[in-house]
């Protein structure tokens, strides 16, 4: 699939893990490929204390690099208060865009439930306090997630729901507290039927766009190494999928993305 670098297709990927040890060898290399690609910014997340000082570290390098700080859930049960207290100085960064990626993993379940929901609830209170948004891991886990966020009153910072997977009902409910659906490359995945009728039916302003690279490389290149450049075949997927443009969905998707994470358009 080519890849179609028109300056007016800029493209945001809003979740990326570039502190992982996949790119050590040749990061400079990905963010070039990106930027040839036209995404012109990548917010990296951090998923635990270590990686978030990464993440801030890099972005430090990078005029178009933001940082995301937070515990994922599969590190609940080793992350302290030393840790979370740590963590909040580090989110005073002015590359900080948003507290994440925090929420819930029954599938793997690496930490036990109750740990992870305790931390994630505890999470979510820090966020608000710094008033900025959170970014919401969920999977195996979706009615667990919705009652946290309603009854913590997440909807009060906002923010996004990484990587969805679930049905229309979830997405009404994500929608109705204040938070957008972050669309990955597994929608050009034949199977996932059910997440593109999903998105055929996003309001303009629901969505954005994400890679969680390394992980969930889109078709054609799945089962190697995912890049934020891909980015863009997420986007044009999304864009067949609504009968729209690739340039509207680069547009809607980066205004979009400005907005939740106090991004300069």
């Amino acid at each position: 699939m080519p890849i179609d670098t028109a300056e007016a297709d800029r493209l945001i990927d809003t979740h990326a893990h570039l502190d992982m040890p996949e790119y050590e060898a040749d990061l400079p290399q990905v963010i070039q490929r990106a930027q040839k690609a036209g995404v012109t910014t990548i917010i990296i997340v951090g998923t635990d204390p270590a990686s978030c000082q990464r993440t801030i570290e890099i972005a430090e390098h990078y005029p178009d690099i933001f940082a995301i700080v937070g515990v994922h859930p599969h590190n609940a049960a080793e992350v302290t208060e030393h840790d979370l207290d740590q963590l909040q100085r580090l989110a005073q960064h002015a590359k900080v865009r948003a507290w994440g990626e925090i929420g819930l993993d029954f599938y793997r379940n690496l930490s036990p439930q109750a740990i992870q929901e305790e931390r994630f609830r505890r999470q979510i209170a820090i966020a608000k306090g710094l008033k900025l948004p959170v970014v919401i891991h969920s999977r195996a886990a979706t009615q667990e997630t919705i009652a946290c966020l309603e009854e913590e009153k997440a909807g009060e910072v906002g923010g996004v729901i990484h990587c969805f997977s679930g049905d229309q009902a979830a997405a009404r409910r994500y929608l109705q507290m204040g938070f957008v659906l972050s669309i990955p490359g597994v929608i050009t995945f034949p199977k996932n039927q059910i997440l593109r009728d999903v998105v055929k039916h996003l309001p303009t302003d629901g969505f954005i766009v994400e890679t969680d690279c390394p992980f969930l490389t889109p078709a054609p290149h799945r089962g190697k190494r995912n890049e934020p450049a891909y980015v863009r075949l997420t986007a044009e997927a999304v864009a067949i999928v609504r009968g729209e443009s690739i340039a509207q969905i680069a547009a809607q998707t980066t205004q979009t993305a400005c907005r939740v994470f106090n991004l300069t358009n």
